[in-house]
């Protein structure tokens, strides 16, 4: 396993430190491909770094906090690209959108934070996201190259374009699956980190060797779900309607850690990295703490393929209350 944590993290219920955590492996796209597969069925995930030209990530998050920056939510005199947070506002006017805060995802924030929710609701729609980044032709090479899908592989329109104010809830602990009821369990999902994310700054953590546990969590409501006499199909939206209201499988990351007998993996990430993970592959986040105050952003991607049944709600762009 590389490396140990040199700082202490945050998460809902306590610290992650070296004693109940480790860092992911990074692997270079330049790999061979049966190479990178291997990392990717043996781990549940591939870092790779620095498959997305760094200017053009960047590019995305000048844009997007350009579009955001009459809310107030950025410091005064700085530079949008920085994303740093207005140490004179309170971060209960900036609520992430699918953070969990809200509920499902649902419209999060009161009416102070209307403004705000509705710009970054419409940054999901914008051709600097949705061509520039989403479309990214080295993103979408590199997935079909490496999936094997070529031609057939699908970039869904609903993604989750996420920013994390300092301070703020982390993300809970859950699986993709769990939101994608169709077709089999096949999708790739790329986590693309929209700017520089230090190892305090609220990043992606991957509970180690926990594809396994994912789908053991899956098969065992099934089976139970099945035996009290629901179909197949129905068994799959019961096991969605006992998790959290969020979706979540919990909140708290370093008990559910220690019940499964696992580490988390962290790592600080660089605009340009990707990481890919499988479907039941169990994630959370970090509280972000960065030092300088730099608001997180990043979005979820994710990939099918055409010639296969897959989850077709997904081809519709994210918004609020969309029962997926």
């Amino acid at each position: 396993m590389p490396g140990v944590l040199n700082q202490t993290l945050a998460v809902n219920d306590g610290p992650l430190t070296s004693e109940n955590a480790a860092l992911l492996r990074p692997s270079s796209p330049s790999l061979p491909l049966d190479e990178l597969r291997r990392r990717y069925n043996e781990d549940g995930y591939l870092f790779v770094k620095q498959v997305l030209p760094r200017e053009d990530v960047l590019e995305v998050r000048r844009q997007y906090f350009s579009h955001l920056e009459s809310t107030g939510v950025l410091k005064e005199g700085t530079d949008p690209v920085e994303g740093v947070f207005n140490p004179a506002k309170t971060s209960d006017d900036f609520p992430g959108i699918g953070a969990g805060a809200a509920g499902g995802n649902g419209r999060p924030g009161g009416e102070s934070a209307a403004q705000f929710v509705d710009r970054a609701l419409e940054a999901h729609y914008k051709d600097w996201y949705v061509e520039k980044l989403c479309g990214h032709p080295a993103l979408y090479d590199f997935i079909a190259k490496f999936t094997g899908w070529g031609q057939d592989t699908l970039t869904f329109k609903r993604t989750l374009l996420r920013n994390n104010i300092p301070g703020t809830k982390p993300i809970g602990v859950h699986y993709d699956q769990i939101f994608i009821r169709y077709g089999a369990p096949s999708c790739v999902t790329a986590w693309v980190p929209i700017g520089d994310i230090k190892l305090s700054g609220g990043g992606l953590i991957y509970l180690e060797d926990s594809d396994s546990v994912g789908r053991k969590i899956e098969d065992d409501f099934t089976a139970k779900a099945m035996s009290a006499g629901l179909t197949e199909e129905e068994a799959k939206f019961a096991f969605n309607s006992n998790m959290m209201s969020t979706g979540m499988l919990s909140e708290y990351p370093v008990e559910f850690a220690n019940q499964h007998g696992r580490r988390w993996l962290a790592s600080a990430y660089e605009a340009g990295d990707v990481v890919l993970h499988k479907p039941h592959m169990i994630h959370a986040s970090t509280v972000n703490n960065d030092p300088e105050n730099v608001i997180r952003l990043a979005t979820d991607l994710r990939f099918a393929d055409s010639s296969k049944p897959y989850d077709k709600r997904w081809m519709n762009f994210y918004r609020f209350d969309d029962g997926v």
